[in-house]
This record gives structure tokens, sequence and C-alpha cells, in this order.
């Protein structure tokens, strides 16, 4: 699949994903009162709804991206009749040519992860029956409760050419409560070539002006003699862990890329930098462009020099263009997705000039 992404990007000379992430708020009256009208003030009618806004954006804009990316909670949030929505809008937007990356953001353990991994990107039987589900492209993916929440994925990604996207460091602004905390790493445990364990000591000292407190780190290095350690923060931890995952030689793709992919805010650039020499052949997903800060010259550290290894999604900025400038001048509400069409081609010369 990730093959498959990488043709997308070339052919559309856009490394976007455009985030189907509608809220009601979102929605011009000319969509949402038809649909009222004939189906009541209902969840039904709701679901309705948030798939004839998606239906319109993509209409508008499929032959500019290669990606969309619907977020899972804007469609679960109206119930049953939401989730058929997020079903109509994937089946959509595969029809339509386009890869379809699912934000749900899934992480468990054991059996209830395999379940989230054959909903949304597998299969399931019944009796002797086998059914598609879901059936995104790719999906996101939480690591934070270890990688026995990952390898079911990884499983079914071999299995049904499918790829993840797993949560490394998000764009969130208390993303660094528990992403950004430090740990104790041996010196040289880690070869990005050649990967390795992970075998830390986490830092529970306390912080003073001057940095650390050498006594904490010695107390912690003591345990095993006099070693080197260094400091690194978690979310670098799981970025060894991804790049790893990567380099299985099944879920290699003909392009260099695998089908494990990372996320990585563009709120955070110095840090992308970092993450793209740990992780050389993952490509890294990017939100938090537009709406929550980030801009095209913040992006360039996310590219490898082949000018791809990175997409980078926006969803307000896109699907709700019309009630921002400078589009909210130029576009009537029942125009929103003309106004998404000029967004996504502003959005792909910010990036294009960015990036060479």
């Amino acid at each position: 699949m990730i093959d498959q992404l990488v043709a997308g990007i070339k052919k559309t000379e856009a490394p976007i994903v455009v985030g189907l992430d509608p809220q009601m708020k979102f929605i011009p009256d000319e969509v949402k009162n038809p649909v009222f009208d004939e189906m009541g003030e209902t969840l039904e009618a709701a679901g309705e709804i948030l798939f004839r806004f998606n239906k319109a954006i993509v209409d508008a804009v499929c032959d500019l991206v290669p990606a969309v990316k619907p977020q899972i909670a804007m469609y679960e949030r109206f119930g049953i009749p939401g989730l058929a929505a997020y079903q109509r809008t994937i089946d959509y937007c595969k029809s339509r040519g386009l890869v379809v990356i699912g934000d749900v953001k899934r992480g468990d353990i054991g059996s209830t992860s395999e379940a989230y991994a054959d909903a949304h990107l597998g299969r399931v039987m019944v009796g002797e029956r086998e059914y598609k589900l879901f059936d995104a492209d790719f999906a996101t993916v939480n690591p934070y409760l270890g990688s026995d929440g990952v390898v079911p994925f990884l499983k079914v990604c071999d299995a049904q050419d499918k790829g993840i996207f797993v949560l490394v460091k998000t764009s969130n602004p208390s993303s660094g409560e528990f992403q950004d905390r430090l740990v104790l790493v041996r010196a040289g445990e880690f070869d990005e070539d050649a990967g390795g364990s992970i075998d830390t000591a986490f830092f529970t000292g306390k912080k003073n002006k001057g940095g650390l407190s050498l006594e904490s780190i010695v107390l912690a290095a003591g345990k095993d003699g006099l070693r080197s350690y260094v400091l690194r923060p978690m979310y670098e931890i799981v970025a060894e862990e991804v790049a790893r995952w990567a380099r299985e030689p099944r879920l290699m793709g003909k392009s260099g890329y695998s089908e494990v992919g990372a996320v990585v805010g563009a709120t955070y650039p110095e840090m992308g930098k970092v993450l793209r020499k740990i992780m050389p052949h993952s490509f890294i997903l990017v939100p938090g462009y537009g709406a929550q800060g980030g801009k095209g010259k913040d992006l360039t550290h996310f590219f490898n020099k082949d000018g791809l290894g990175a997409i980078v999604n926006s969803s307000r900025g896109i699907i709700a263009a019309y009630k921002q400038e400078p589009y909210c001048d130029k576009y009537m509400p029942e125009n929103f997705a003309d106004a998404s069409r000029a967004a996504v081609k502003a959005m792909r010369k910010d990036i294009r000039e960015a990036i060479g």
C-alpha cells in the first residue's frame, strides 16, 4: 500500500492528505437543511449530512491530492449512523482513487488489538464467509501500551497489503507531558542501521535550574556499574522501535519505504529533523499544518532528499476554508467545496516552494 501512496504523491506532486473531520459547525445550511427536511433532526440525518459534505469536498479535490484521512471520532459522536457515514466515506474515497488513512488511533493489547486490526484494516470470518469491514488502507496506531498493541496491526499489514502510522510525537500542546519525558538509555544502545533492544532506567530525580540532578543520574547508572548513559526523550525511544518494525523485509515496499510509518506533528519541526534521521524508511504523517500553526517552511526536515518521505495533513484549513481568510471573501457557503479546492492548491504551492 505504501507504494500506491508514493505513486499518488508523485502523480499529483502534492504530499498532502485532506483530513475529513466534519463538524456540524463547519457544514453550511445549504447541505444540512435539505437533509433535515427529508429525514428530520435525527442521528440518521446527521450521518447523511456528514457523508454529503465529505462527498462534495472529495469530488472537488480528488484530482489534486493522493489521500484523505477521516477522523473516526467525528463520526462516532453520532453513534451507529455516524459510523455508517464513516464507512460510506471510506468506500467513496476509494472509488475516486484516493488512499484512505483511517485516523482511529487504536491501541490496546492482545486479542483486543487483534480485533481492532481486523476491523479497520483486515477481514473477519462469520462461519465460512469472509467479510471486509471498514477496510481503510492505513490506520493510525497508538504504541504507548507497548509492542503487543502494535504487532497485530503489523500482521494484518503483511497479510492484506495495508499500512500503519504509529504515533511518535503528536502535534497537540500537551503531548510533551508524556512524550517528552527524559529516559536514561545506555550509551551506544541504538544503531539506526542495525537496530537494538531498549534497556532503560527511567529518570525520577528532580530538575533544577542547572538541569538534571547529577546524583539521580549516577544512581541510575550505578545499577550496572560505571557505565555511560545518555538522556533521550520518550518519543525518540518510540521512533527507534518504529524504525525496527519498518525494517522488516516483508513490510518494505519497492519504493524503499515501509508500510510502517510515523505520526510527527508539524508544530515541532526541530524534532522532525531528528526523527527523520532515526526513521529513514518510514513515511511521516505530519499533522498540525494550517489551523494548528504549521507552515510550509516548517516542513523541510520531514522530507528525505528525494522529496518524499512525508505527507502533510490539513483538516479544518481545507474542509472549512470557506469560513476563513482569504476564502470567506471569495466563496459563498454553498460554494464551500470550491473554497476547499482553492485551499488545497495554495497548500500545495506552499509545500512545494519549501521542499523544492
